[in-house]
């Protein structure tokens, strides 16, 4: 190879190398800009709890094998909210909160309404435990909607939940207080600004 095509072919190489280099190092920056970008917007993420600063403890009775109606409600602190259901067998249990939650989530005909509450209009009625405590106060501590625009849902499905219309017209106030106290804060994890999103109250009707 002659001293020309030597040095050609070095220079060429040297060429080479100083593109995939260049290349290279783009590339790394653009991951790592990414990647902070990525942990900035974590950081700056905002988590919403929810709280309840009133509750209710509801009684239900199991009338006849799968039937459940409240036959009571009355309004307690929320660290002593939950439900005492009477079965038909005669036994009793004591539901926490999170116990209830946990049996609302799990039943088909209640899970529905979570996940989805404007397409559960016009839904069939059913009559099984987790509906008492879903249409029942106790229900806006298991993730039922307080918004205004489910209020005919609540109208709906609540009266038919009660073992009576005097129940259910009775307990109208402890579900109203249930209902207003509602409070949703926004905090930062990094450790910045928090404040309270709002308290979830709304006129009209509520059950």
């Amino acid at each position: 190879m002659t001293p020309f095509r030597r040095r050609a072919v070095l220079r060429r190489v040297k060429d080479i190398t100083l593109s995939t280099t260049l290349s290279l190092a783009l590339l790394n920056g653009s991951v790592l800009l990414q990647s902070c970008g990525n942990n900035r917007r974590d950081e700056e993420a905002e988590r919403t709890e929810t709280r309840f600063d009133r509750g209710v403890r509801t009684y239900i009775t199991e009338t006849q094998p799968g039937t459940f109606k409240i036959t009571d409600e009355v309004p307690v602190s929320p660290d002593k909210a939950g439900a005492i259901v009477n079965y038909a067998d005669g036994h009793r249990d004591t539901l926490s909160v999170a116990a209830a939650k946990r049996l609302v989530e799990s039943d088909e005909s209640t899970r529905s309404y979570l996940n989805n509450p404007g397409a559960y209009q016009n839904q069939p009625h059913h009559s099984g435990l987790s509906s008492a405590l879903l249409w029942g106060g106790l229900g806006y501590m298991l993730g039922r909607s307080t918004a205004p625009q489910y209020r005919d849902d609540a109208q709906q499905y609540g009266a038919g939940v009660y073992a009576n219309r005097g129940v259910y017209e009775r307990s109208s106030q402890v579900r109203e207080s249930v209902r207003s106290s509602r409070v949703v804060s926004t905090s930062r994890p990094s450790g910045g600004r928090s404040g309270f999103f709002g308290r979830g109250r709304s006129g009209g009707f509520s059950s």
